[in-house]
């Protein structure tokens, strides 16, 4: 065949390729720390450490490649690690899986979320989100052949709440989902007792599974406690529980997490699981499992991050920004309305060009975004990054 000739072809096939997600572009994570790149901004955007993690969690994994074990694992994971979070998931939370059956490790949770919508999510079944949302989760129903179904949350002078009224609301005979996400990402809020309360009476007599994206689960504040799913049998037997080592161990870049949840639905889990990724690097499994024989570096996360939002937070009230609560995960909301008028996608350009300071606009958590005049920091930082970002800031 000549070289046009295929050439031809190969055109032909690109251009009958029609898109699954035709309304997915860059995110906006990328396009943030591009630019924060570009005008050497201080980078408080995407979700990640600007400091190392423990070394003796990297010496665990570096042992563990030394040691040989760099070939695959089981399918569902390393048993040793599985039994490690089992073991932590009954310490903390009172609620016993079986390591065998209901942990399955996963590439980081965003993998994990995946798999659990698309082993769930039937053509045609309704999944209810809650926005502003982490951006993963609607193309991820949409994949599945799924509908998302969008509630917003209330937004005010006490911060984000769920309207629960309006999520039983939009639960339909084709509701086969609601997803939660405590602590929250992006908005800092974490889940109450009346909040999973209420969502026990929604569910209560249904059918309906629950994805419940905990990955910030060791970053709640002011002695409050996590909410899990897993501390209440009657939610925990009918979801999916979804965490990441990347969060706790300040190694985002590992890309490693896990999903708990009953042996049936397990089961449906690793049946996609094990075509998607199949498993997950061995030697960082190992090097974990051994680091989580000390309990101390999650036990004692709420107080190292609660000190650097405390801190970032005193530095801020000198400038003109309002602060929202910040009683979860280590990001910070703020109203910039006294500041500037401009949308908060313009808004957060403007800070990282002309200020240096790169900061989200939550308005990218809204599927059609709602402008509320309020950006996202993340306060994951070294001290010395964060007085620098204020320094910056008071400036304004």
């Amino acid at each position: 065949m000549k070289r046009d000739s295929i050439d031809s072809n190969n055109q032909a096939a690109s251009r009958q390729l029609t898109s699954k997600l035709p309304r997915v572009g860059t995110t906006i994570f990328t396009v943030m720390s591009t630019l924060a790149s570009e005008k050497s901004a201080v980078n408080l955007g995407q979700g990640f450490p600007d400091f190392d993690c423990d070394p003796a969690l990297v010496d665990a994994v570096s042992g563990a490649m030394k040691s040989g074990f760099n070939q695959y694992p089981p399918m569902p994971g390393v048993p040793a690690l599985r039994q490690a979070i089992a073991g932590k998931i009954e310490t903390i939370y009172g609620y016993r899986y079986d390591a065998a059956s209901d942990i399955t490790v996963t590439a980081g949770a965003t993998q994990g979320l995946l798999t659990a919508i698309m082993c769930a999510v039937h053509p045609g079944d309704e999944v209810i989100v809650i926005e502003p949302a982490y951006d993963s989760y609607v193309p991820a129903i949409e994949l599945a052949g799924g509908k998302p179904v969008l509630v917003q949350m209330v937004v005010g002078a006490d911060g984000y709440s769920i309207p629960w009224p309006q999520i039983a609301a939009a639960v339909t005979a084709r509701t086969r989902m609601i997803m939660i996400n405590s602590p929250h990402n992006p908005t800092g809020s974490v889940l109450s007792l009346a909040d999973i309360e209420a969502l026990k009476d929604i569910v209560r007599g249904t059918d309906i599974l629950i994805l419940s994206d905990e990955v910030y689960e060791h970053m709640v504040f002011d002695g409050a406690r996590h909410e899990s799913v897993c501390r209440h049998p009657e939610l925990a037997e009918r979801a999916f529980v979804v965490s990441s080592f990347g969060k706790t161990y300040h190694v985002t870049g590992w890309k490693i997490g896990y999903v708990a949840a009953p042996a049936a639905l397990s089961a449906e889990f690793r049946k996609v699981h094990q075509y998607n990724i199949f498993t997950v690097n061995t030697p960082v499994q190992h090097g974990i499992a051994q680091y989580m024989q000390n309990p101390a570096p999650y036990l004692e996360l709420p107080a190292f991050y609660q000190r650097k939002r405390d801190l970032f937070r005193a530095g801020l009230k000198n400038t003109r920004f309002k602060l929202l609560p910040a009683d979860g995960t280590y990001f910070l909301c703020v109203d910039y309305s006294a500041i500037s008028s401009l949308s908060e996608a313009d808004f957060a350009i403007w800070l990282t060009a002309e200020i240096g300071v790169a900061a989200i606009p939550v308005s990218a958590f809204y599927q059609s975004p709602r402008e509320s005049g309020i950006v996202r920091f993340c306060f994951a930082k070294q001290d010395q990054t964060l007085q620098l970002a204020l320094e910056r800031l008071a400036r304004i």
